[in-house]
Order: C-alpha cells, then sequence, then structure tokens
C-alpha cells in the first residue's frame, strides 16, 4: 500500500503524501488537469482533455502525455494507481484518496444525525478559500465555465452548512449573530428565511419539483420567469454532478459507458445519433427533456459505439452492433423488465430488443422514429445526395467550420434558435470523429425492422413531428400502423429533436406520463 493521500480543492491546489505537501508540477495547465480529473470523478476522453487544455497547432496529445507522466508522479506508486488511462480515456480513481470538498459534502448527506457544531463550524472555515484558487484561465472557455460552476457549488455547499449552524440546538446566540452575518453576505434571501423561522413568522416552502432533477409540469409557462430558469439551471448541474457513470463490455471487448441517475422504477433509454453522457444535461436538446422524464425514476442512458464515452475506434458499427450495445447495459445494470425509450434511429433498437426480450421490456415509446433506413426506402437520386453528404461529412467534420455540421443541424431542428443550432453543430464535433460519422450514417441506412412490427406485444406509444425534415410523419405513422394497439401522438412541431420550450416537448413529456402511470410501468 502506499502512503496516505489527501488532496485539497479548496484554496490552492495542494497534495499530501503522508501528511506531507508533495511538489505539483509547475505547470499551470498539468495542475488544473489534476484537479478536473479529481473533482469530476468520472473519466474523460483525451480528445476532450486537449480541447479542455492544450487546443493549440503544436502537439496537444504529446502535451497531455507530458502532463500525466508528471502527476503521477505525484499521486501514483506501483502499489496505487490512482491516474488510469487507456488509448480513449483518462480517469482518477480516487480509491483510498481523501478530497476536502468531497469530504463535507459526504459528511452533510450522510444519515447520522446531526453534525457537532464544531465540525460544522470547521467546514465553513474550509470554505471561507475559494475553490482551486489560481487556476482561472488554465483551460479554454469550457474549463472556465465549468470552473464557476464548481464554485458556484462550493458557494451552496456553503450556505447549507451555514443554515445548520443557525438551527443547531447548542449554537450560543452571540455566535449566530456572526454566522447570520455571514450568510447574508453570501444570500440575502437563504438569510431572511432563516431569520422568518426562526421567529416563527411564515417562510416560503420548498420550491415543487425540488429536491429532485426538475419539476414535471408548468416549466414552460414559467419559462419566461427567472426563477423558473434558475431552478431548471440547478436541477442539471445537480444532475450531471450525480449521475453515476459505469462501463461494459460486449464480447468483442468494445467499452460501452453508461450513465444511471434517480430512483424508483427505472426506465432505459436507448443509444441515437450523438449522444455524451457528460455534455447531454447541459444541452438546450436534451436537458429539460431528460429531467422531465427522469423525475421520480431510475433513468438509465449510454453512449453506443464509436461516440460519446463509449469506445470510438470500433471494427463493428451496425445495427446488431447497436442492438447488442443495448443488451450488454441491460445485463450489466440486471434490470428485470422496464420500459425501453427509444428516439430517432434508437426506435428500431428498442422494437428489435423487445422482440428478441420480450419477458424484460414493458413497454416502448418511440419518439421521431423510422422502421426502415435510407438505404432500404430512398430512390436512387436520395441515395446519391446522402453518399454525397457522407463524404462531404469525413472531409470537413471535425474542422472548426461548422458547415459540414450544419448540414445535420439543420434538418434535425430547423426551428430552434441560433444559439441552440450553434451549440448542436459544437456537441457533434466533440461527440464522434469524422470518420464514425459517416459510418454511422451507412449503418442507419441499412435499418430494417418492419419484419418485426406485428411481433412487438408490448404497450407502446408513437410520437412525430409533423413537419419532420429529418424523418417524414409518415415513417412514423407506418412505424405506429404496424405494432399491435400503438397510439400515435402527431407533434405540432418541424423538428426532429424536441427543444427546450417548444409546446411539442411539452406535449410529449405530459404524455409519455400518463402513458407510464396508466399502463402501470
Amino acid at each position: 500500500m502506499c502512503a496516505e493521500i489527501k488532496i485539497s480543492l479548496l484554496g490552492h491546489l495542494r497534495v499530501l503524501v503522508a501528511g506531507r505537501e508533495a511538489p505539483l508540477p509547475a505547470s499551470k495547465k498539468a495542475r488544473a488537469l489534476l484537479a478536473f480529473l479529481v473533482a469530476t470523478g468520472r473519466p474523460h476522453r483525451r480528445e476532450r482533455l486537449c480541447e479542455l487544455f492544450w487546443n493549440l497547432p503544436d502537439d496537444p496529445k504529446a502535451s497531455l502525455r507530458w502532463a500525466l507522466s508528471k502527476l503521477r508522479k505525484v499521486t501514483d506508486c506501483p502499489e496505487d494507481v490512482h491516474i488510469v488511462a487507456d488509448r480513449e480515456r483518462v480517469f482518477f480513481d480516487p480509491q483510498g484518496v481523501q478530497v476536502d470538498i468531497r469530504e463535507i459534502r459526504e459528511a452533510l448527506d450522510a444519515e447520522r444525525g446531526p453534525l457537532p457544531l464544531c465540525a460544522l463550524e470547521a467546514m465553513v472555515q474550509q470554505l471561507d478559500d475559494s475553490l482551486l484558487e489560481g487556476l482561472d484561465n488554465a483551460g479554454d472557455e469550457a474549463f472556465d465555465a465549468w470552473l464557476a460552476a464548481e464554485r458556484t457549488d462550493a458557494e451552496a455547499t456553503r450556505v447549507e452548512l451555514l443554515k445548520r449552524i443557525l438551527a443547531h440546538p447548542d449554537t450560543p446566540a452571540l455566535t449566530a449573530r456572526k454566522w447570520r452575518t455571514v450568510l447574508r453576505s453570501i444570500d440575502p434571501a437563504e438569510a431572511e428565511a432563516v431569520e422568518k423561522k426562526q421567529t416563527g413568522q411564515d417562510h416560503p416552502g420548498p420550491v415543487p419539483g425540488e429536491p429532485g432533477i426538475a419539476p414535471s409540469r408548468g416549466i414552460y409557462e414559467e419559462r419566461g420567469r427567472p426563477d423558473a430558469l434558475e431552478r431548471l439551471a440547478r436541477a442539471r448541474m445537480d444532475a450531471v454532478r450525480t449521475q453515476k457513470i459505469g462501463f461494459c463490455e460486449v464480447p468483442d471487448g468494445t467499452k460501452i459507458a453508461y450513465a444511471t441517475i434517480g430512483s424508483g422504477p427505472p426506465i432505459l433509454k436507448a443509444a441515437n445519433w450523438l449522444t455524451h453522457l457528460e455534455f447531454d444535461w447541459a444541452s438546450p436538446i436534451w436537458g429539460q427533456y431528460f429531467a422531465e422524464i427522469a423525475e421520480n425514476r431510475a433513468f438509465i442512458r449510454y453512449d453506443e459505439r464509436g461516440c460519446g464515452l463509449s469506445d470510438w475506434d470500433v471494427k463493428n458499427l451496425s445495427f446488431e452492433a447497436f442492438v447488442e450495445d443495448l443488451e450488454a447495459v441491460a445485463d450489466k445494470l440486471d434490470i428485470q423488465r422496464f420500459p425501453l425509450l427509444g428516439i430517432s434511429q434508437g426506435c428500431a433498437v428498442s422494437i428489435e430488443y423487445a422482440v428478441r426480450h420480450p419477458h424484460r421490456v414493458s413497454g416502448l415509446i418511440l419518439i421521431s422514429g423510422y422502421a426502415a433506413g435510407w438505404r432500404k426506402t430512398e430512390s436512387a437520386e436520395e441515395q446519391a445526395r446522402r453518399e454525397a453528404v457522407m463524404k462531404l461529412t469525413e472531409l470537413g467534420w471535425g474542422t472548426d467550420n461548422p458547415a459540414y455540421r450544419h448540414i445535420f443541424s439543420q434538418t434535425f431542428m430547423p426551428d430552434a434558435p441560433p444559439q441552440d443550432l450553434d451549440w448542436f453543430d459544437e456537441f457533434q464535433r466533440r461527440t464522434t470523429s469524422p470518420a464514425n460519422a459517416a459510418r454511422f450514417q451507412e449503418a442507419f441506412g441499412h435499418i430494417d425492422v418492419r419484419h418485426r412490427l406485428a411481433d412487438v406485444n408490448v404497450p407502446t406509444i408513437v410520437f412525430h413531428s409533423k413537419g419532420d425534415q429529418r424523418i417524414p410523419l409518415a415513417q412514423g405513422r407506418e412505424l405506429a400502423a404496424g405494432i399491435k394497439d400503438a397510439e400515435f401522438v402527431p407533434l405540432e412541431s418541424r423538428n426532429h429533436i424536441l427543444v427546450d420550450g417548444e409546446p411539442a416537448l411539452q406535449v410529449c413529456t405530459e404524455k409519455i406520463r400518463r402513458f407510464l402511470e396508466e399502463n402501470g410501468l
């Protein structure tokens, strides 16, 4: 066993080994890399880390390798390796490592009765120091945004500690006055609420939908209100922090990344065109949508092979492989019976899985789907056009020019505001490689589950936008018509991917909620 390691993220980054401070690399970027890996506690793709810290014309991959070699000298020994890396991902294994901010949050979350007053005060004093001081501008804008969000979370933890101190029976009146002043300087509204509660006056109750992912209804009526938007942002940040990411392997050794969040009856979402477990919750496309579905449930997602946190360098990228990915995740988590959510090509994957495993699937929710791909249904002229798009994808997908990716963005969601289209352009680039983007398009073209539709024997609801620019409404209607007793819900939208704030998304999520309730799923 190596010596005990303690990492302090509060104040300047410090690493103590056997009680003695270990020298850190002089490179600010290397220190920021260590802080990022420790604080996030999840695997990251090498390409993503290069973009965050070394997005330069020279050799960012070499810079990453150099930084990891320096950091291993600080945290690793032959018996305990904490910086774990393979060809595609880098991960900090926290086993046996004490991290100050994490220990504070674990102490607050533990259900062991009230903490001693002295412990609460000591933790507040630890949080007097700003999180990761001196690491501003160590990476790109995305790193700075992440750091700002982490500091906001740390401030929220500090507020919670102050509230517990003020509610603690052992807090002397004079001491309470001091802590009230501190709380008032950080969060005047919370300070006022605490004072009203302690004086017996009426005070605001908990915000509907909290604690949890997000309110299940009414968010669209409230979107113009700052408090509703703030709650939505808090819900997404909480989801990013609390989701648990793991990996499973399919028979050929490909690693598939999956994520779980929440508790309650499970619902599993099949993967679809370009997902990323790390970025989905911040999305103007998926964020609110997933939050609505995940409320009061264990929500399970995964990145299919070739994209996101799953392995990119794979030989088999086919419909059969996509079904195999879903099977691997369901088996790994040992989910016995669950409803399946499919979006776009994920609908066909869900249908195939439901027919192969009827004892495990309790219902199907299919959105913007199709039973047969473009190689099976389109004319020779249309197939030639799509082949040309695939060639453009291979040439331009990974460049800084978004024009190539914009081909997809505008057909996926033509009515989205410009900032959402810009987000999706960048999201696509970060989610897969140019070669894989073209391979996905080819694989989707060969999908054909038309012969499977009549074999589906579970409650099914099918949604499709009337003006879908990617998959025509007729294909959604045919999908529903082929499944016995399937409910078909046309949506007033032109978007293939429904976007936060549009009425069609509200209709969709409300119908899903009712479908699950009425069928006891």
